[in-house]
């Protein structure tokens, strides 16, 4: 008998078997060690196509030496959806590239315009949150090109920038971005109840005397996380500054309590807040205190 793979004897039975052992390893070990590129219109097509035959996600992947996670994530990004004709739904390769190209250059919008870049950067760097950066554009009307937070996430966490750092700037500091499975997005934290449209008028109106509006000062980065949080009564515009040596929520709320707990309670009847995570403890001021807690809307300083 004539020797097999790595010396071994094979008969004709055995060799798909020992063929399957020794050589698929090294099939997968080269497809492992291929430099990862973006998937292109022929891919695409052939993705296409593979669907149409109702091949898995699974066996498109080893047809293309991709990861099964890549073509989960294509189907998942670039499906064509519509709400009113369920069965257009699927997988089209024309509209699939598209999407990817309009998704990057979004993406890319920073890139393309320095001044907007520059200015990104330099709030960043000054301590301040995606979110922050976008509502302040936007409400001073400091840039002609509209940028949401999303935006200044990927940009963060591109391969482009990342070398900068600048997600060191942010309140948590993740090297990586958490999966979109595990974030949450600041309106989705804040139920119905505590938003700025359910909140009395006449605290809108400042007719009312112990409701409180809050902001956080973040300094730069070498002060540590050394903020201030300034608390301005509506109806008197009596204002009061608390310093914090930490950025997160908790801490941030227990300080309130502690200088507001002991105030009557008609002088703390709430505290109205933006969307910024060092609020996200808010439950606490009713906990402690008995103080409503009210959110602006998106985008809203």
């Amino acid at each position: 008998m004539p020797a097999g793979t790595n010396g071994f004897a094979m008969t004709s039975s055995l060799a798909p078997a020992v063929l399957k052992k020794f050589v698929s390893p090294l099939i997968y070990a080269r497809r492992a060690y291929r430099t990862y590129s973006q998937i292109d219109l022929d891919e695409r097509r052939r993705i296409a196509r593979w669907r149409t035959a109702k091949l898995s996600a699974d066996v498109i992947a080893e047809k293309l030496g991709r990861h099964r996670s890549t073509i989960f994530r294509e189907l998942e990004r670039n499906q064509f959806n519509d709400d009113e004709i369920k069965d257009l739904n699927g997988y089209y390769f024309t509209i699939a590239d598209e999407k990817c190209r309009e998704r990057r250059s979004k993406q890319r919008k920073l890139i393309r315009y320095d001044e907007l870049w520059k200015s990104v950067i330099d709030h960043l760097s000054d301590g301040w949150s995606p979110e922050q950066i976008c509502g302040r554009l936007i409400s001073h009307g400091l840039s002609a090109i509209r940028l949401c937070a999303e935006t200044i996430y990927r940009f963060i966490y591109s391969k482009e920038e990342y070398a900068l750092k600048l997600y060191e700037h942010l309140a948590e500091m993740r090297t990586k971005r958490c999966p979109r499975g595990t974030r949450r997005s600041g309106g989705s934290r804040i139920p119905e109840a505590f938003r700025i449209h359910q909140r009395p008028d006449f605290i809108g109106n400042r007719l009312q005397f112990g409701n409180w509006g809050g902001d956080l000062i973040i300094f730069e980065r070498d002060l540590g996380e050394a903020n201030v949080m300034t608390l301005v009564e509506r109806n008197s515009r009596y204002c009061v500054i608390i310093k914090n040596s930490s950025r997160h929520s908790k801490p941030i709320m227990n300080k309130i309590i502690q200088t507001f707990g002991a105030v009557p309670y008609h002088a703390r009847r709430s505290f109205t807040f933006d969307r910024g995570s060092e609020f996200m403890a808010y439950q606490a001021l009713e906990d402690g205190m008995g103080a409503r807690s009210w959110f602006c809307d998106p985008n809203s300083p």
